[in-house]
């Protein structure tokens, strides 16, 4: 069995994308050399939306990336740059998932992380999942 993890963030403005980008490269060095990481994927969309997915060899590694590091500076971050932010993740036995499998498990598995200013869309909880 493997662990998948899988984001999606909307920035709620422009003016966070220098940031949010700095801290997203940083996360990226990181999760590549994290143990137990077997593909880690990062796709951006319009209206401001990003989408990770990250493949683990079981939870207990994918819980130790995302208690350290890069990654444990940006988190709290994230309640003031976005309007919209959704994770979940999942075992399976297939080593491959792709982007319509990740979308399918965050709406299947998904919660809402706390913004400090919701879009309507993720007020109304509608944002799990949601197409590109």
């Amino acid at each position: 069995m493997i662990h998948v993890s899988v984001t999606r963030l909307r920035l709620r403005n422009f003016w966070f994308l220098f940031p949010f980008a700095w801290h997203t490269s940083r996360c990226n060095t990181q999760v590549r050399g994290a143990e137990g990481c077997l593909a880690i994927d990062v796709r951006g969309g319009p209206d401001r939306i990003f989408w990770t997915k990250s493949i683990w060899r079981d939870e207990a590694a994918m819980r130790v990336f995302m208690a350290s590091g890069a990654h444990l500076k940006a988190m709290p971050k994230l309640k003031y740059w976005c309007d919209e932010a959704s994770a979940g993740h999942w075992s399976q036995d297939a080593a491959a998932v792709s982007w319509a499998e990740a979308e399918a498990g965050l709406a299947r598995t998904g919660w809402l992380s706390k913004v400090l200013h919701p879009s309507p869309a993720q007020a109304a909880g509608a944002v799990l999942g949601s197409p590109k």
